[in-house]
């Protein structure tokens, strides 16, 4: 593609200190992202417009925007509503999240202090962040939940969905999980399939995961997961392209059973052949938690 007729993609990072918006700013870096660190939000309609008048030059641009920059924080909402209206640059916003349980021990092992809490205990400071930051995250077009990431897996996800990445395509990201070990933060929609026959109680197959032949066909075999399953794609198949009309870069589905093993495991590998037809939809399947009891 030309460079002049490129469209310029401006993607803003911000989210809960500590949760990896040096990571995630490193890697668009390698992306070859125009980065930015603590830009004021303020001066975001300033730089659009330098954007624009570059003819293409500068065409890939990563703001990070964080609390360090609170005295102007509230102006964010402002500014990127002058871009929307004055420029015809797309942005999204990149949202990086963690447990308050993760964030405290990654303050202990690197013995930050937290921006907000400098004498007191990171807790403290990591509850008032997150009231803060709460209308944004509303805002987001993508959140990442990296409370199970790696570094590594943290970059892996961010060069998979910007590589070559288009602002009208969405990613379809389908995670299973256990209920007993937390729903994920990042999830848009929860399902709960805790009411389809369990595979743990039949003891040839309990020690395998819904991605072994002989548990998913166990699962998908009951005449009540089929009738989920035909509503469930007939409700995503609506709101999938609704979510992108919207502005979403992506959705997470979070398909859940008690330990996050079979069933959940299959129906989640199910969607992840059914969805994604489209040249505009990119799918992805995890298991969170299907191998915790493997040693």
């Amino acid at each position: 593609m030309d460079a002049g007729t490129a469209k310029a993609k401006l993607v803003i990072i911000t989210g809960m200190s500590g949760a990896g918006k040096t990571i995630a700013v490193q890697s668009l870096e390698d992306l070859g992202f125009f980065c930015v660190d603590n830009l004021p939000p303020v001066l975001i309609p300033k730089f659009a417009e330098l954007i624009e008048q570059s003819n293409g030059k500068i065409g890939k641009v990563a703001l990070v925007i964080d609390l360090r920059g609170r005295e102007f924080f509230t102006a964010l909402s402002e500014s990127l509503s002058y871009v929307k209206e004055h420029f015809t640059i797309g942005y999204e916003i990149l949202f990086l999240d963690a447990t308050d349980s993760v964030l405290v021990q990654r303050y202990k092992e690197s013995r930050r202090r937290h921006p907000l809490a400098p004498e007191g205990l990171p807790l403290e400071g990591i509850k008032m962040e997150r009231r803060m930051l709460e209308d944004l995250k509303g805002w987001a077009t993508q959140v990442i939940d990296t409370s199970s990431l790696k570094p590594v897996q943290l970059k892996e996800r961010i060069i998979s969905r910007f590589t070559n990445a288009d602002l009208n395509t969405i990613s379809i990201n389908i995670t299973s999980f256990g209920f007993k070990y937390g729903i994920p933060i990042d999830a848009d929609l929860i399902y709960d399939v805790r009411f389809l026959p369990n595979p743990h109680y039949v003891e040839h197959l309990r020690p395998n995961t819904g991605q072994d032949p002989e548990v998913y066909d166990y699962v998908m075999k009951w005449p009540e997961t089929q009738a989920f399953l035909t509503k469930l794609l007939d409700m995503l198949q609506f709101l999938i392209p609704l979510y992108r009309k919207e502005g979403k870069s992506q959705v997470v589905i979070g398909i859940g059973c008690t330990g996050g093993k079979h069933r959940s495991v299959a129906i989640a590998e199910y969607l992840s052949r059914m969805l994604g037809s489209s040249d505009t939809e990119a799918v992805r399947v995890s298991h969170r938690d299907s191998d915790r009891d493997r040693h």
